[in-house]
């Protein structure tokens, strides 16, 4: 079994290296993560020896894995306010007077609108010796308008949102 060349006296050690990872050239003892890249030897002649020097090179490989450190609980609760909503309310009214005229006319009066009052002709054939249109009634319709405000609750909703940050630890023992 060869020594390794790297061992703290420079690979002049008389220690047996360690079973396992040791037992592989260029590997140093409690360093699983090295690995050797190149492992080559110098042989070196004199005085009728041969000696061979080992010549090895770490190389690092690189490993990566997920670890858990925590969670985020996320929750959007729906909170529920009453709020009072103001608005006005126009209602309209009508109020129809009848005006009768009872005049003969020409012909059919339109229908006109004077000082905020329409005016809608009512006439009437009648049978005489001659036929006339006698302008029966006026209807005079005048508009009111009335505004009123009125008070009505209304529900609102509106998410918030809560953050909860649970420990790695605290996580885990909620898993088993």
């Amino acid at each position: 079994m060869r020594k390794s060349p790297f061992t703290p006296d420079g690979g002049r050690s008389s220690a047996e290296p360690e079973p396992g990872l040791a037992d592989t050239p260029g590997v140093r003892p409690g360093h699983p993560a090295t690995t050797p890249a190149v492992e080559e030897s110098l042989r070196v002649r004199g005085a009728g020896t041969e000696e061979v020097i080992p010549i090895a090179e770490e190389v690092v490989r690189l490993d990566k894995r997920e670890t858990v450190t925590g969670r985020v609980r996320v929750s959007t609760p729906v909170a529920v306010e009453t709020e009072m909503v103001r608005a006005a309310l126009a209602t309209d009214s009508v109020e129809v007077t009848r005006v009768p005229v009872d005049r003969p006319v020409d012909r059919m009066p339109e229908i006109r609108t004077e000082n905020g009052v329409t005016i809608v002709p009512v006439v009437e054939e009648v049978l005489v010796v001659e036929k006339r249109l006698i302008l029966k009634e006026e209807l005079h319709i005048r508009r009111q308008t009335q505004t009123e405000t009125v008070e009505i609750p209304v529900e609102l909703r509106k998410h918030t949102v809560e953050i909860e940050r649970v420990p790695a630890a605290e996580d885990r023992e909620a898993g088993k």
